[in-house]
């Protein structure tokens, strides 16, 4: 097992996205508490979570929740997982996505999602997506308050360019301990907040590092350079690209989304894959 850092808590190198569990198409409750389990038995430290992560109105919170009664269910140390969820990015219940990035209703959501996931103090709380209403420096405000209220005890920001980066890192007055935004073989457009998360000391994690849950399973089909070093190494193309991103630097900790054992088991085994300088080279 590889371990990186957030801050000043050590994680697992490859985290779980826990989000299709909660979503279109999700598996009854017995199977995502297995999912859950098989990846902290696996030696998974790092959990992804939303409030916004659910199917209908009014569930907001059910993935936080379901998270919170995995944990309250394995027998394994919970305090050296790290659970991060995320506020002003909702999902009203007909499939279509907002922002709401006032202050006031970030804490709000901070608070509610604390009560969701059973905790006092929220691990790592990241500001979902900046919102076009509401001038970003205010949303990153919010969090300033919350880890000043002891609400939250880590901050970071998701969906996000480089300068809005420096902006959230600014105004936390360098406290700012990760990015997550979306990057894959298909989406590669954001390895420069990538490269400058690098230079700061920032956890960069990749959403949808296999390209999404529609694309992960094709990912052979589409990517074949991928599905080749795959065949050559024995291993399905899916850890080929998990590898590949944890070899962009020791910062990258990706996080694939499960909702089966086998799904994030084959994942992990991601780690052990070491790909050569030209194999590296030919993926990009």
């Amino acid at each position: 097992m590889q371990y990186r850092t957030i801050g000043d808590f050590t994680v697992s190198a490859i985290g779980l996205g826990a989000m299709p569990m909660s979503i279109e198409g999700r598996p009854d409750q017995a199977r995502s508490i297995s999912t859950i389990h098989a990846a902290l038995d696996a030696g998974v430290r790092l959990i992804d979570t939303a409030c916004s992560y659910h199917l209908l109105a009014g569930e907001v919170g059910h993935n936080e929740r379901l998270i919170a009664t995995a944990l309250k269910s394995w027998s394994g140390p919970v305090d050296e997982v790290l659970v991060a969820t995320k506020g002003g990015h909702l999902r009203p219940g007909d499939g279509t996505w907002t922002q709401n990035g006032d202050p006031a209703y970030l804490k709000q959501a901070a608070r509610q999602s604390a009560r969701d996931l059973g905790v006092e103090s929220i691990g790592l709380y990241y500001f979902h997506r900046p919102d076009p209403n509401v001038p970003f420096e205010d949303s990153i405000g919010a969090l300033v308050d919350l880890l000043a209220d002891g609400v939250i005890q880590r901050a970071g920001v998701s969906n996000v360019t480089v300068e809005q980066l420096h902006v959230a890192n600014s105004i936390l007055d360098g406290r700012l301990v990760a990015v997550q935004n979306e990057f894959s073989p298909r989406h590669r457009v954001t390895e420069d907040t990538l490269l400058e998360c690098e230079s700061l000391g920032i956890a960069f994690l990749p959403w949808s590092p296999l390209g999404g849950i529609t694309n992960a399973k094709s990912l052979g089909e589409t990517a074949t350079t991928f599905e080749q070093i795959g065949q050559a190494h024995g291993v399905s193309p899916q850890q080929v690209c998990l590898a590949w991103e944890l070899a962009k630097g020791k910062h990258v900790i990706p996080i694939p989304g499960a909702s089966r054992p086998e799904t994030i088991l084959d994942s992990i085994k991601a780690q052990d894959l070491v790909l050569s300088e030209d194999e590296l080279a030919v993926l990009g």
